[in-house]
């Protein structure tokens, strides 16, 4: 199944290292405006490669290109000696939640797997602009600015004692990042632990949690240089094959999933709320709430429940009628159109609101997407949103089921929690010694030769 392999990271110098707090970044799907502003204003964070923007004449990515160049000229960036594996542990504790969680992981090579091959597994789709952005950021760069988050299943959990042991002696750590986590980074580079970890992903397929579109564009531009190299004109071994993940196991109890709830910020034809309550009263019982505070213990562990909160402070807790889910007809597996969030979109953007099918949904500007329940509640009360509904999270077994039936998700169903950095390990794409994994981790498991067509 899954290929893996260690890498010569590249990482802030000792000096930078120290203050690691100060050089790392959130990823550039999540870094807000304000975020990114503030950060742009250290000429030596990590999001002047992995988000940048124009320097002069220099375009972006052109910008991003000459500066890690300088970079790695004046030491700012500095490859480690010995291949490893680099464990990534992150101490969080979740909204709402007194105690700290630890969630464990590691950082290395993964073979940069077409879909049809069925080795990694996706939930969601992607945007092509977005995939062709990342794919040229790649190209300009050579380097992979931030692994992207994929979980395996080990019931044994087998690996946790190498990664327990190895984080005793941390490369850095974060006193605390942007969304209150601290993260700490180890690196194992003893070679028969490493092939131990190879033997156990060897075994396994991977789900992808987050980063759905830099993967997408590692695809890209491997598929761009086979084209490019011609038929045998490359070895598969190549590190242009290989995509720089995050490997975390499904089976903990602290990898954990928020929810994402869908904000309105129009009502499609002018509807009121009258009206709006009672179309949805054909396909849910609508029972009044006296506290929307109280909506999501209210909906907790209860199928196709959600909480609607609508201007002047009224509260719902809404609940499908069981008999109606049969009319749920969008052509996918029954794992999607059992999720809570693929009945709110059918029943609720389709039936109610006359947006029909994903596709003009997910383009449809009059819904966001916001995850915390205050910020929820607050843009109904401060007149930037019509309406907001509030979802329960997908759980690791809906997220499992739905990969292995082929199908994807609706947008914006899962937000893995926390969020990996951006700066804590970067990879490049040309390392002078193309047989560097295999000099070094003699036979390895996988495929050897040229990926066939």
């Amino acid at each position: 199944m899954a290929e893996i392999q260690p890498v010569r990271g590249w990482r802030y110098s000792p000096a930078l290292s120290a203050d690691i707090d100060a050089v790392v970044s959130p990823l550039f799907d999540v870094v807000s405006v304000r975020q990114r502003e503030a950060l742009y204003q250290n000429p030596l964070n990590s999001i002047h490669l992995s988000v940048p923007r124009a320097a002069g004449e220099a375009p972006p990515f052109a910008a991003a290109a000459r500066r890690l160049a300088r970079w790695r000229a004046e030491g700012v960036l500095r490859q480690d000696g010995l291949p490893g594996i680099y464990v990534y542990y992150q101490y969080f504790r979740v909204p709402g939640e007194a105690r700290e969680r630890c969630r464990k992981g590691f950082m290395a090579h993964i073979r940069a797997y077409d879909w049809a091959e069925q080795v990694v597994l996706r939930h969601e789709n992607t945007l092509p602009a977005a995939v062709n952005d990342r794919a040229e950021l790649l190209a300009a760069l050579q380097f992979q600015t931030s692994a992207t988050h994929g979980l395996y299943r080990d019931e044994s959990f087998e690996l946790e004692a190498l990664l327990d042991e190895a984080i005793q002696d941390p490369l850095c750590q974060t006193e605390e990042d942007y969304q209150g986590a601290r993260d700490v980074l180890a690196v194992i580079q003893d070679a028969d632990t490493i092939r131990r970890f190879q033997q156990v992903l060897a075994s396994r397929q991977v789900i992808l949690a987050d980063g759905h579109h830099r993967y997408e564009g590692s695809l890209a531009y491997r598929q761009a240089r086979e084209l490019a190299a011609g038929p045998g004109g490359y070895s598969g071994r190549e590190p242009w094959n290989y995509h720089l993940m995050y490997l975390t196991n499904a089976a903990s109890d602290d990898l954990r999933i928020l929810p994402t709830h869908r904000v309105l910020r129009e009502l499609p034809g002018g509807l009121g709320d009258e009206e709006l309550l009672a179309r949805l009263a054909t396909y849910f019982t609508v029972r009044p709430q006296a506290e929307a505070q109280d909506l999501p213990e209210l909906m907790a562990g209860k199928r196709w429940a959600f909480g609607l909160y609508l201007p002047g402070g009224a509260a719902y807790k809404l609940r499908l009628r069981p008999e109606v889910h049969a009319e749920l007809d969008w052509p996918t597996t029954p794992e999607v159109k059992d999720l809570d969030l693929t009945v709110l979109h059918f029943f609720v953007l389709e039936k109610v609101l006359g947006i029909v099918g994903p596709d003009a949904q997910r383009a449809w500007p009059g819904v966001a997407y916001v995850r915390g329940l205050a910020e929820c509640l607050q843009q109904v009360d401060r007149g930037e949103a019509r309406a907001a509904f509030l979802t329960n999270e997908v759980t690791m077994a809906q997220v499992e089921a739905v990969c292995h039936s082929g199908a994807v998700m609706p947008a914006k169903s899962t937000f893995f929690y926390p969020k990996t950095l951006a700066g804590l390990l970067f990879t490049s794409l040309e390392d002078a010694v193309p047989s560097a994994f295999d000099a070094h981790f003699a036979g390895r498991p996988g495929p050897a030769g040229p990926r066939t067509p």
